[in-house]
C-alpha cells in the first residue's frame, strides 16, 4: 500500500527489525506458519511437529549469541529480482512488495543463493518451491509483526524510492 507523507511524498511500508528487542520466543516464525500453512489457524494451534510447515521469517543467533529476526526486507533494489531467471520474482512498484510467482519459477533457486539476508529458502516438502514473505498480502498487518510481544518486528512507512 503507498501512502503519501505531509510533503507529498509517497511512501511504502516495510517490516523492520530491532534485534535489541528480540526474545527468540518464535511467535513470529508461528504466526507465519499458522497464516500460509495451517489455514488461518492461531499460533498455539500450530503442529510444530509437522516438518512439512514452512516459515518465512527465520530466527538466527548472531556473533553475541542474540535471537536475531530475519525476514525480507523488499529491497529497494532486490537481488532476487535481479538474478531470477524466468521473471517469477517481481517487485511491485507500487506496494514495494517483492513477489514470487510460482508458476513461472523454474526452481533454479538463483533467488535463494542471491538474498543477501538469506530468508528466502526452499519448502520444507518438496523442497522445489521458494518460501518467500509476501507481507500477508491481504491482511492489514504482516502476521509476524502483530504477533511479536516485544516489538521487535514493526511497520514502518518509508519514502518510496
Amino acid at each position: 500500500m503507498t501512502m503519501k507523507t505531509e510533503k507529498n511524498k509517497e511512501t511504502i511500508k516495510k517490516i523492520m527489525v530491532d534485534e535489541s528487542k528480540c526474545q527468540g520466543c518464535y511467535n513470529c516464525t508461528f504466526a507465519c506458519i499458522a497464516v500460509h500453512e495451517n489455514k488461518g489457524k492461531n499460533i498455539y494451534k500450530v503442529d510444530t511437529h509437522n516438518k512439512n510447515f514452512n516459515s518465512r521469517n527465520v530466527i538466527t543467533i548472531n556473533e553475541d549469541g542474540r535471537p536475531t529476526p530475519m525476514v525480507c526486507r523488499h529491497c529497494d533494489m532486490p537481488e532476487c529480482v535481479l538474478t531470477c531467471i524466468s521473471g517469477a520474482m517481481t517487485k511491485d512498484e507500487e506496494t514495494g512488495i517483492v513477489k514470487h510467482n510460482l508458476k513461472k519459477c523454474a526452481s533454479c533457486f538463483m533467488c535463494v543463493m542471491s538474498c543477501p539476508y538469506g530468508v528466502l529458502k526452499p519448502d520444507n516438502k518438496t523442497g522445489k518451491i521458494i518460501i518467500k514473505c509476501d507481507m500477508c498480502e491481504g491482511e492489514d498487518m504482516p502476521a509476524c509483526v502483530k504477533s511479536c510481544p516485544t516489538g521487535a518486528l514493526y511497520i514502518k512507512e518509508v519514502e518510496k524510492i
